[in-house]
């Protein structure tokens, strides 16, 4: 801890100037907006830094979250400063502290014990809140807004330093001098901006507020009366409040397929574990156990630091999920155990590391199939099953690789060999052509790895372009007895040469 003066300090208008000072500093005469140089001058003990606006933005929102221990919905105010101004919306949960006033004197204690200086109010709107926090702290606004808001300066009502500058030379200097004002001189002079705030203030508008955490409707939580830091501790309460959270669930006809574990610490911190379903589920046990395969990943990234005191968890992308028949009726197809394996693994390895096959309703070969995460999986588009019917071998080359052919049949005939990688192959057997062309309607709209390829990669890339020619596929088999499935891009047509490439080889 800093034993001298402590200041930090950044340019305003050509010239470097104090903007946030300690008590020792306070106490030594200087201020904010004072030049560096005359601090410097008045105090040669004085220690400044510049300040780092986006580092302290940062931090204040992790300090945000943390406040979801008291209200669902947190929020930072950054119309006036990019940081400082915390936004709680307290509707339906003031009585579990005794109160509005209360509330508002457990939560700032507690900060001033930690040595941060904070003011703060309660009122019906959010302009209200901003306005007594910043001018009257301390006020629960219960009674008639706008007689409260009338004595303050109209700096409360967030205006920038030109309109309040206007408004103190016109002798408008309180909120109170707006009440019965013309309200179209007042928009023509200092624009639309200032009547939309005092009427927020009023709560004649409202003023909303982006939440820092999303919305959650259905959550469990345990506070410790003293903090607890073991990570087996977490998971065992986790547990617990799986089972409060799935009896919630079920009383509302719901399932829930991503689940937020919210540790909160004491020295105001937060630690966030998610996971997700493969399905709508609300089985505790099932719960618990993903948490338990996440927190195998976390390694020395947990950091309990001086004791976590109260533990939240929350249950998001909810869906209507029926009560299973339990009994002699019960059948057991495999799919829901196929389900919570999967669930297990993405959990313990990550979402992104467990996936699978799907098939994509299109003739071109190479975009036939995809790979999406199972636990996000989409529905199956019946039109992308393949066709049996027709010969493919069972996998492709990475992209089909150019070749050599030698003595094709023109036009529409099968070579008669080709040299491949410094190979001469020669085909006895040869069946085809299968014709497949552009997908016109697909043509303008490439995947970002076709794009690629058409810039680094060999023509073949740009098969398939709006106006390009088609495809005629062979299956060909050597001396050897091996198959291939070559392609010829074109047709023969005068001073045109097709290009052939090899696409894939039989089993």
């Amino acid at each position: 801890m800093l034993k001298v003066p402590f200041a930090l300090y950044e340019q305003q208008k050509g010239a470097m100037r104090l903007v946030a000072l300690d008590e020792r500093a306070l106490a030594a005469g200087l201020f904010a907006t004072q030049s560096l140089s005359d601090a410097r001058s008045l105090c040669p003990t004085l220690v400044v830094r510049e300040v780092d606006h986006g580092f302290l933005a940062g931090v204040f929102a992790d300090f945000a979250d943390w406040h979801s221990y008291a209200s669902p919905i947190v929020s930072v105010l950054t119309d006036v400063v990019p940081y400082g101004d915390l936004v709680l919306d307290i509707t339906g949960v003031s009585h579990i502290f005794g109160g509005e006033q209360t509330m508002l004197e457990k939560l700032t204690t507690r900060l001033e014990g930690l040595g941060y200086a904070v003011d703060g109010a309660v009122a019906e709107s959010v302009g209200a809140a901003w306005a007594l926090a910043h001018f009257l702290p301390g006020r629960v606004a219960a009674e008639n807004i706008a007689a409260v808001l009338a004595p303050l300066p109209v700096a409360a009502l967030r205006l920038p330093e030109e309109q309040i500058d206007g408004l103190t030379r016109l002798g408008l200097k309180r909120i109170g001098d707006l009440y019965g004002r013309n309200r179209q001189a007042l928009t023509a002079r200092f624009g639309a901006s200032l009547i939309l705030r005092l009427d927020q203030a009023l709560g004649h508008i409202e003023d909303r507020v982006k939440p820092r955490l999303p919305l959650i409707e259905h959550f469990a939580e345990r506070r410790f009366p003293e903090p607890i830091g073991l990570i087996d501790d977490v998971l065992m309460t986790a547990h617990d409040l799986a089972i409060r959270l799935s009896s919630d669930l079920e009383r509302h006809g719901l399932g829930a397929q991503s689940f937020h574990l919210y540790l909160y610490r004491v020295d105001h911190q937060m630690m966030t574990l998610s996971v997700k379903a493969a399905r709508a589920i609300r089985d505790p046990h099932h719960i618990a156990r993903l948490f338990s395969h996440r927190a195998e990943r976390l390694g020395g990234e947990y950091d309990a630091g001086f004791g976590i005191d109260m533990i939240r968890l929350a249950a998001s992308t909810t869906s209507t999920l029926d009560a299973a028949q339990i009994g002699a009726f019960e059948t057991h197809d495999g799919t829901a155990d196929l389900d919570r394996f999967y669930d297990r693994m993405a959990s313990r390895l990550g979402s992104e590391a467990v996936v699978r096959m799907k098939f994509v309703n299109t003739h071109i070969p190479e975009r036939a199939a995809a790979f999406e995460p199972t636990i996000s999986r989409t529905l199956d588009d019946p039109l992308a099953e393949p066709n049996t019917v027709i010969p493919r071998p069972l996998k492709l080359l990475p992209q089909p690789e150019p070749i050599d052919v030698l003595m094709a049949e023109v036009p529409d005939g099968p070579p008669g060999g080709m040299i491949w990688r410094r190979v001469r192959y020669r085909f006895p057997k040869a069946s085809g052509p299968e014709r497949i062309g552009a997908e016109w309607w697909n043509s303008d709209g490439l995947p970002a790895s076709t794009r690629k390829l058409e810039d680094e990669g060999p023509p073949l890339a740009r098969l398939f372009e709006h106006g390009r020619v088609t495809r005629d596929y062979f299956v060909v088999e050597d001396d050897e007895g091996r198959h291939f499935w070559l392609f010829r891009e074109g047709l023969y047509e005068r001073n045109v040469t097709p290009a052939w490439f090899l696409h894939g080889v039989f089993a």
